[in-house]
């Protein structure tokens, strides 16, 4: 992993990729002008290296670690950090001692490794798209594995990386709090680590958790006896909108509800615009579809819009839900992976403007107040937009493409 961007500072306040696009919301809503919004471009990016969060570069790096496969703090130095160097040496190091000693990447991603992955994801508040991801390579690997095992193992993993996108440090300082091997500590002491489970090193996963340091007094990695949350990052939540399931991402969500008018649009850019157009009111809630695997095609990342909603101010009373998919910069009341998509007939297509939709965190239920005759009704009537693609890669894809809910994948 090339490791992650270094923060930025601006009016001194540490700055990542995330507050450019929040500032381009802040923009359109005209709480700043031109002049700031440049400031903020200039100020977020630095140096070379992945986003600065625990976005999905990270999550990805960090679950990759806890699932064995890539060596205990290797991907926690940032990019431009000189030991990087060093680091990329030790990995060709160790390339060529897996080669000789034929270990291959099925003996280490065991069924419980994932557990250990998905358990790490909870504790740092990763992205959603380590869902869909940690599907996919558990079928790859021959594995099985259900969103459903994500919320079990969320409910008992607290919540223990204060890190952005909605929390107050980036990966640098994750990095100098002591890093991965900290939290797989934390975890191993709460048993919920199985520290028997095989590593890339030949070490197992308990032997690299033991040789983690932590730095006196950081402020990152809380400590089990204060979690920010008793339960973990990510929810999966179903309902009579999502019967297939959906992921919310709740690590810095206060509210454990929302009641809203839904504002309903088949694509993204229909959505940022009226959000950029100040159409989208506080209680809303902005429904994305036809945006799914199949739908998009593709899978996009809703970031445009999420961005303008916090950057408006909104960011504490409007909710989103879409069959598509967020970036790991994603934060406030987002529920994505709607499954099934608009274009598998879910009842997502069903929606219209008006209709009132009810999120439960707490009881895990995504929900419209509509009978399910009536959702049953409008279904029949839906009118499919006509394909992007007919032909070529695109259009193969969306006919071979699995729901969100098994991994979005084609094989």
């Amino acid at each position: 992993y090339g490791g992650s961007i270094m923060y930025g500072e601006y009016k001194g306040k540490r700055m990542t990729v995330q507050d450019i696009f929040e500032a381009i919301g802040a923009r359109n809503a005209g709480r700043i002008d031109d002049k700031e919004l440049h400031a903020v471009e200039c100020a977020a990016c630095p140096v070379e290296g992945a986003c600065g969060g625990q976005f999905t570069a990270n999550t990805m790096a960090t679950a990759f670690a806890m699932l064995g496969i890539s060596p205990m703090g290797f991907n926690d130095v940032p990019a431009p950090d000189p030991h990087k160097e060093e680091i990329a040496f030790q990995t060709g190091r160790l390339a060529m001692d897996v080669l000789r000693k034929g270990l291959t990447p099925r003996q280490i991603m065991t069924k419980k490794a994932f557990y250990n992955s998905i358990a790490g994801v909870m504790a740092t508040g990763g992205s959603t798209n380590a869902v869909l991801h940690l599907l996919a390579v558990a079928k790859d690997a021959g594995v099985t594995l259900t969103i459903d095992e994500f919320d079990r193992i969320s409910r008992k993993t607290p919540l223990l990386a204060d890190m952005k996108p909605w929390g107050n440090f980036t990966a640098p300082e994750m990095y100098d709090a002591g890093g991965m091997g900290v939290v797989a500590q934390r975890l191993m002491a709460a048993g919920l680590l199985n520290e028997n489970e095989p590593t890339v090193t030949g070490r197992t996963i308990g032997e690299e958790a033991r040789a983690a340091r932590e730095t006196p007094g950081q402020k990152v990695i809380h400590g089990l006896d204060a979690p920010i949350k008793p339960e973990g990052g990510l929810v999966i939540l179903r309902g009579n909108l999502a019967p297939d399931g959906c992921v919310a991402k709740v690590s810095g969500q206060k509210r454990d509800t929302h009641r809203g008018p839904a504002r309903v649009f088949d694509r993204e850019e229909d959505a940022f615009a009226a959000v950029k157009a100040g159409r989208i009111k506080p209680n809303d809630v902005v429904v994305i579809r036809w945006e799914g695997p199949k739908g998009g095609p593709g899978m996009r990342e809703m970031l445009h819009v999420t961005g303008a909603i916090q950057g408006a101010g909104l960011g504490e009373t409007v909710a989103l839900m879409t069959d598509g998919r967020f970036s790991g910069a994603t934060h406030g009341f987002m529920i994505g992976h709607v499954a099934p998509e608009a274009a598998e007939g879910g009842p997502i297509a069903a929606l219209k403007t008006g209709d009132v939709v009810v999120v439960d965190i707490k009881k895990r239920r995504l929900d419209v107040e509509l009978s399910a005759a009536e959702i049953k009704k409008r279904l029949k009537a839906v009118k499919r937009p006509k394909p992007r693609y007919t032909s070529g890669v695109m259009a193969k894809y969306a006919r071979l493409v699995s729901s969100a809910s098994d991994g979005a994948v084609t094989g």
